[in-house]
């Protein structure tokens, strides 16, 4: 009999199939209303067929990232319980991250969720937070948050042996964003801007040579980041990212979440601890994934799932030809 080399405190590793099929559900519940102008129905879509199959596994699941904040959000909302009883799991997850790429038959929009052990990832109010990413393959330290654009640029550019003008940042396009981006392109480099969909943005940082991005940088929200984070740590890269937390208000409930230095900035090893499981399925067209596919005879769905652990990534396409489990139970 082989000895058990498993670490301690590590996953399931029948976790990598179950965490898939939740992502599915949601991504097939919202691709649905794709192109339907309903941004609410289909993140409503999603939420219910997510929520409905995390209960079915065998976890003691706490959602530490969610819709939600409990006053906000009638489910999926931070601190729930989920699953039918098992192991102590976090999960962060976005059913839809891109309600309006979704709602607008747009590319990019997926289901994403993010499972790691009790306490592991970064429990943080629903708010903003400033993010700097770059795919692996860079020295430690090469960016980081506070630098200026022009500095995070120029060292990029120099890492990969090439003029600033071959690189490109992905930003969000944002009112926000204008002073970023003109000094971005004051630069000579190129810049990707986005409607919505951070996670996938962050997540193309580390294949550049066919998403055509090098950096992420700009603010958004702090669940996508905490997702993203996961899952950088499953397949390499860096990321910092620190909380937005402008007044009272948004102090005093991230310190109820046990965050006391508001100003800190978190790398993503700081964010996602632990063994990681992260799974993102398309519901639109992207650079990650591929959309769902409704055919008379079947459903098909791209799903990439990575596990920190071992840094294995795998991109599944499934058809399901059983369309009762995409059904209201």
């Amino acid at each position: 009999m082989s000895e058990d080399t498993t670490p301690q405190g590590a996953l399931d590793r029948v976790l990598t199939v179950e965490v898939m099929r939740v992502t599915e559900r949601a991504a097939v519940a919202a691709a649905r209303l794709r192109g339907r102008g309903d941004e609410k129905a289909a993140d409503q879509a999603a939420v219910d067929a997510m929520r409905r199959e995390l209960n079915r596994l065998a976890i003691e699941g706490i959602v530490v990232i969610g819709e939600g904040e409990r006053d906000e959000a009638p489910m999926l909302y931070i601190g729930e319980a989920v699953g039918s009883g098992g192991k102590r799991v976090d999960i962060a997850l976005d059913p839809l991250e891109g309600t309006t790429l979704c709602a607008k038959d747009m590319p990019n929009s997926i289901a994403t969720l993010a499972l790691a052990s009790g306490g592991a990832l970064l429990n943080a109010p629903d708010v903003y937070m400033q993010k700097i990413a770059i795919g692996p393959g860079y020295p430690d330290g090469l960016v980081e948050l506070d630098m200026p654009p022009e500095e995070v640029i120029r060292r990029v550019a120099k890492e990969k042996g090439v003029p600033p003008a071959e690189i490109t940042a992905c930003v969000l396009d944002r009112p926000r964003h204008a002073q970023l981006i003109a000094e971005l392109r004051g630069t000579g480099a190129a810049v990707r801007l986005i409607s919505d969909g951070d996670v996938a943005g962050v997540i193309n940082t580390t294949n550049p040579l066919e998403s055509g991005i090098d950096l992420y940088i700009g603010i958004g929200a702090a669940p996508e980041g905490v997702l993203a984070a996961a899952a950088l740590r499953c397949v390499g890269g860096q990321m910092q990212g620190r909380l937005i937390l402008d007044n009272e208000e948004r102090r005093t409930r991230a310190e109820k979440m046990g965050i006391s230095d508001p100003e800190k900035i978190y790398t993503h090893e700081e964010m996602a601890q632990g063994d990681v499981y992260f799974s993102a399925t398309g519901v639109t067209d992207g650079n990650l994934v591929r959309g769902v596919r409704f055919h008379p005879e079947y459903i098909e769905t791209e799903t990439i799932v990575m596990r920190s652990l071992h840094g294995t990534v795998r991109t599944i396409k499934a058809r399901h030809t059983d369309f009762s489990k995409f059904l209201h139970a």
